[in-house]
């Protein structure tokens, strides 16, 4: 048993690390991000939302469009509040292509915006702050992928940060 079990880990490493090898980021680490089928149609206020683990830029963008490309998307564009993140350079090298950024003081820090198929579809995710625990950056990150919700980011994150009431059954009391 334990031979199985020492085989089983060991593969489950190794492909985990030959995961991480492959795709040049962080150790393999998962992108935070969600983002409705329907992303760019602009009948929402968020089309899904973004958890980076920091506020670089220069680390965050790439491995968040790497993932957007996986799934069909592929942002031409990335544009974020000014003082919200560390400096990034205009253009960002992933994988084979460009992607230009663009930081403006205007923008809501709680929004990082995407555009792509030539600039006519955009999409609005709001960004979980990196300081953010687990549990309430993945309850955002389901938030957003529902229609409905406020346009403010701190509304949508003040949800997430809610607990639900516990649901106690009703007690009958024998007579």
């Amino acid at each position: 048993m334990w031979t199985a079990l020492a085989t089983t880990r060991e593969a489950l490493m190794t492909a985990i690390t030959r995961t991480a090898l492959d795709a040049g980021f962080r150790g393999g680490i998962d992108v935070r991000v969600s983002l409705r089928a329907d992303a760019g149609d602009r009948n929402s206020a968020f089309d899904g939302a973004w958890f980076p683990r920091t506020r670089e830029l220069a680390v965050e963008v790439p491995e968040l469009i790497a993932e957007l490309d996986r799934r069909g998307v592929r942002v031409e564009r990335f544009t974020y509040a000014l003082d919200a993140w560390s400096p990034a350079a205009r253009k960002l090298v992933v994988g084979d292509r460009i992607v230009r950024t663009g930081g403006f003081r205007s923008m809501d820090p709680g929004i990082v915006c995407l555009t792509w198929d030539a600039g006519t579809r955009r999409a609005d995710l709001l960004v979980v702050p990196p300081e953010t625990d687990v549990l309430t950056g993945a309850r955002a990150l389901r938030l957003c992928t529902r229609r409905g919700l406020p346009r403010s980011p701190q509304m949508v994150l003040a949800a997430a940060r809610s607990t639900p009431l516990p649901q106690v059954p009703e007690y009958r009391r024998a007579v």
